[in-house]
């Protein structure tokens, strides 16, 4: 048996094989771009996830011979984005994506209004999907009056699928749409975004069979007729099912395009007010709470371009000691700031620069800017009460020994590394597909990885890295001030 994970990333996907064991099998990779028409909008066809979807199954169908015995599916995707359907299901118009930022105003209307906290469990950030619907109704209302049904990107390719319209509570938890508490869409709060129960989809648990491989494509694919499709999850539920970490305080710090801090819940435990995000996780009775700062590797993709210099040569650079904080200092505001600011318009900056600045200082600040960052995610999140013991290290910007050490002190938390290249959301959605197919218990699938190394603070920088970080929070208010 096999079974396949689809993760539906912001520049591309990716699809994982893996056997009964977990293991891994094969994966392919197809790329896409992202739209921005007007500063601080982002948007994506749908037609270019399923043509990158066909061709990556075309590889895995062509090299790996396990395919044909493929049982089930997941999937994961990127949170937040609004793909909006017609009767007829044609997709209307390019998906909004959750790094757009056009629908600030709608959120804060929507944010103060009475109970959207209380039932949500959020604060109301511009890059969820229910200011993105009111934004539409106040600037698109041709469109919006056509809309039958809003999907976000993993529930869209649930439906290329499975012809169904099915969603996930971890990806819906992020609409403002949902009773995270309850598991539910809420009357009241589709009521506040102006949208009504039926232009929802069902929906499932990640865990959960959401539907059956349509016929036409089992036939395509060359696979049988029944390959179950799980309910699938979004991103970083995915992330935490590929590595185990449901029980209380286990979590992960992810340097991806973004940077995000996650910790496990046993109960629902909301707290908008601290700019964290309670979410449903994707298994049933379980939740999770993150920090999410926007630009996380983005930072360093960034000073990549305008230095013609690989992410890696930069990072490669620094060696592997951590060294104490220079006169340079980074603020990676570059696309606004979720946790804990909640500001959509701030934006980044360098300080302390000189004639004898080098790109090496430059690199050094922009990583040390992000790591406190996530600080300010860790603090938001250990105000709720969670307690953190360690975090697993994922994320592409992980690759970086230097980083990861860095970040463990900021913090003053051991991150732990995990063996092998497969932990992400594509490895969490095949185990998705897989429960969702064998019926099998989640406690014997969703199992932590083994650990290849543990990174461990520096104990001589923890002292100087808090202070640092202190002046680095100081910054917000006075950099804000003359935007």
């Amino acid at each position: 048996m096999s079974f396949l994970g689809i993760d539906l990333g912001t520049s591309g996907i990716r699809a994982l094989l893996i056997d009964e064991h977990g293991a891994p099998i094969g994966s392919a990779e197809r790329h896409y771009n992202v739209s921005n028409p007007q500063p601080g909008w982002s948007e994506q066809d749908p037609a270019d996830w399923v043509s990158a979807l066909e061709d990556a199954i075309a590889e895995l169908q062509s090299q790996f011979p396990a395919f044909a015995d493929l049982k089930g599916i997941g999937v994961a995707g990127h949170m937040h984005g609004a793909t909006l359907l017609d009767a007829s299901g044609k997709v209307l118009r390019p998906c909004i994506l959750w790094n757009d930022v056009r629908s600030e105003l709608e959120a804060a209307q929507l944010d103060n209004m009475d109970q959207i906290r209380a039932l949500s469990g959020n604060i109301v950030f511009p890059g969820f999907t229910a200011p993105k619907l009111v934004w539409m109704r106040n600037n698109e209302p041709e469109i919006f009056a056509k809309i039958n049904k809003v999907l976000l990107p993993a529930a869209f390719l649930n439906h290329y699928l499975t012809d169904d319209f099915v969603a996930d509570m971890s990806d819906s938890a992020g609409t403002a749409w949902l009773d995270v508490s309850k598991r539910d869409w809420s009357d009241d709060l589709l009521d506040a975004g102006h949208m009504r129960p039926n232009q929802m989809p069902r929906l499932v648990e990640g865990s959960e069979r959401a539907g059956t491989l349509r016929a036409d494509l089992a036939r395509k694919w060359g696979v049988g007729r029944d390959v179950a499709v799980a309910g699938g999850a979004g991103d970083n539920a995915a992330a935490a099912c590929g590595i185990g970490a449901l029980s209380e305080g286990s979590g992960f710090v992810s340097l991806g395009t973004s940077g995000v801090i996650l910790v496990a819940r046993n109960s629902y435990a909301a707290a908008p007010d601290a700019a964290v995000h309670t979410f449903c996780h994707a298994v049933p009775e379980h939740w999770y709470q993150m920090g999410v700062m926007l630009s996380a590797t983005d930072s360093l993709n960034w000073l990549s371009r305008i230095t013609g210099k690989s992410p890696a040569d930069l990072t490669g650079t620094l060696g592997t000691e951590v060294q104490s904080p220079g006169a340079v200092r980074c603020l990676p505001y570059l696309s606004g700031e979720r946790t804990p600011h909640n500001d959509s318009q701030i934006r980044g900056g360098f300080t302390g620069l000189s004639t004898g600045t080098t790109t090496e200082d430059l690199t050094r600040a922009v990583l040390e800017g992000v790591a406190f960052g996530l600080r300010d995610s860790f603090d938001a999140l250990r105000s709720t009460g969670v307690n953190i013991q360690s975090l697993l290290a994922i994320g592409g910007g992980s690759a970086s020994i230097y980083w990861l050490k860095l970040i463990a002190t900021v913090l003053d938390t051991p991150l732990l590394v995990p063996s092998g290249r497969e932990f992400g959301a594509a490895l969490g959605a095949a185990k998705l597909g897989l429960l969702a197919a064998t019926g099998r218990p989640v406690s014997d699938v969703l199992t932590p990885p083994d650990i290849s190394e543990t990174i461990v603070p520096v104990a001589g920088l923890i002292a100087t890295m808090k202070d640092k970080c202190k002046r680095f929070r100081n910054a917000y208010p006075s950099l804000r001030q003359i935007q």
